[in-house]
This record gives C-alpha cells, structure tokens and sequence, in this order.
C-alpha cells in the first residue's frame, strides 16, 4: 500500500530460508547509488523479522546503495527499553546497536513504547505517531461526551495528547498493579467517567488484559461504554476472542502489524492503514524536506 501511495513498484527480493533454518536473502534489483528504504516491522515471528531486516540491510549495503532507511512500523523489543531487576539486558538498545552495525543510514518508525528509545540510537531517527490517525476515525463515530483515559499511569502523556486532537476536555487514569501478563489488578481510578463515553488510548495491544480490566473498573464506576484505541496490534493467539467477549465496545488499532484476516474480521476490531503516511514520510525524507512539520 505505501508503494501504491508513492506510486511506485516494491523492489523485487529473494527472501527465504536454508533447510536449517538461517535465512537467506537476495537483492533482484540494481540498488547501486540508490537511496533504498527497507520496510519491515519487527513482529512476530520477532527474531525472524530481524534477521531478515537486518540481512537486507547488509546486502544492499554490499550492493553499494547510497543511504539506507529502514522502516519499521512495529519496533520489536521496545518494550525492553530498561532494567526491571539486576542482571537483565536492555534489549532495545542492543537491537539499535545492531541496527547500526548492520549498516542502516535512518531509522523510520511509528509511536515507539518509550520514546527516548529514540536516543538509543546514533543515527537520525524519524518517529511518528498514529494520535492524529485514531483521533480523525474516532471522530466518525460521533461518541458524545467523550473522556478520554489510560489505562496506566506511564500512558498520561499519549492521553493528553489524543484528549487534546479529540476536543475532550477531562482525562482519566486507570492505576494498576500487575502480577504477571495475564493477571492484573486495579488499585485506583483518578477521573470522573459517570455517565460518559470512555476511550482509552494505548500503545499496544498484546494479551489484552490490562485493556479489559481497565473497561471493567470504568464501567463499575459508571461509564456508559467503553472503547479502546491503539496503535500496534501485537495480539496474542486467545486476544481476539477475550476482546469479542468482553464489554468493551469497540477496537481501533493500526496495521503497523500485519493482522490476520481471522482476525480482522471481528466485529469489534477496526483497522487503520498507516500507509499513506509513512509513503509522504519517504517522500519528504528522499526530497530532504521537513518531517516534523508534516506530523507536529
């Protein structure tokens, strides 16, 4: 779709795999003095898309393109960005270190988990995010007296800003405490959601259950409905059907991750094409015109 956009034809590549497993790569194109953008987000199969992305990069590097961009709606790993407890590894970085070493002249991505992942890396990086995308869909739907919430304290910032391009007026916070992926509890709400439309704003969406017991605690003190928006569909195998069963009313996330069409095709779940802007995105940065000022 974004090569549709900038009405362009994709590359052609040789992307498979040895009887062993190790993946094999093949540029079928001359990249020579070329400025090459690798389109690849690290999902899963997660370490398979990273060595894809990162082989392509070497071999166009190999095959004497003059700048590399890799863009990777879904940065993979973002969600290790720090140190829980001693002795584990900052996985984030050691991906932009990789990155680098492989040969990647820019990093274009979408609404990273943290966003001073951004100074992981030594080389420029163009973040965008999706609020504006979301807020204009969310606004078809014509939800009245809308809040706008968290459901944590660490997604405050992303509220705020997706309150601010809804016209919302009050915000809310769902506090919580989780054990462990799939069992999270929650301590507090700070908003007043009685009798009002709640829409809880995340960055990603994996298992699904801090989502859904967000939508329950604000139901209990009570909201009139609840729906959810979120930029990377990270789904879990059972999400789909704990997403269809509970009382959150709708889903809108974006196709930064490929979603299956299984499961796209549930009633609840709407999707949104990031295509468009990431192909003006390419655009300005082939032509070195300003980024920021496109999606301030």
């Amino acid at each position: 779709m974004t090569a549709q956009y900038l009405r362009i034809p994709l590359g052609r590549a040789f992307v498979a795999e040895f009887p062993n497993g190790e993946t094999r790569v093949r540029i079928e194109e001359n990249v020579r003095g070329l400025d090459v953008f690798l389109v690849q987000s690290v999902c899963s199969p997660v370490d398979t898309s990273l060595m894809q992305l990162l082989i392509m990069i070497d071999a166009v590097k190999r095959a004497s393109a003059d700048r590399i961009t890799a863009v990777i709606p879904y940065f993979g790993y973002a969600r290790q960005e720090k140190k829980m407890v001693g002795r584990e590894p900052i996985s984030a970085k050691l991906v932009a270190n990789i990155l680098a070493v492989a040969g990647a002249d820019r990093i274009l991505t979408m609404d990273l988990h943290a966003p001073a992942i951004e100074g992981f890396f030594d080389i420029p990086v163009d973040h965008l995010r999706a609020a504006g995308l979301l807020a204009k869909q969310v606004q078809t739907l014509e939800l009245e007296d809308a809040v706008v919430g968290s459901p944590d304290a660490g997604g405050v910032a992303r509220a705020e800003d997706f309150s601010r391009r809804l016209g919302a007026s009050d915000l809310f916070v769902v506090f919580k405490r989780r054990d462990t992926p799939d069992d999270v509890t929650p301590l507090h709400l700070v908003g007043d959601v009685t009798g009002r439309t709640a829409i809880i704003i995340d960055d990603i969406i994996s298992t699904g259950q801090s989502l859904i017991t967000a939508a329950d605690s604000l139901l209990k003190e009570g909201a009139k409905e609840v729906h959810a928006c979120a930029v990377h569909a990270d789904f879990t195998q059972a999400v789909v059907d704990k997403l269809e069963s509970s009382r959150i009313s709708s889903v809108l996330v974006t196709d930064t991750i490929p979603i299956h069409k299984q499961r796209a095709s549930s009633s609840k779940i709407k999707v949104c094409s990031t295509a468009q802007i990431f192909a003006e995105t390419i655009s300005r940065i082939h032509g070195h015109e300003s980024v920021s000022a496109l999606f301030s």
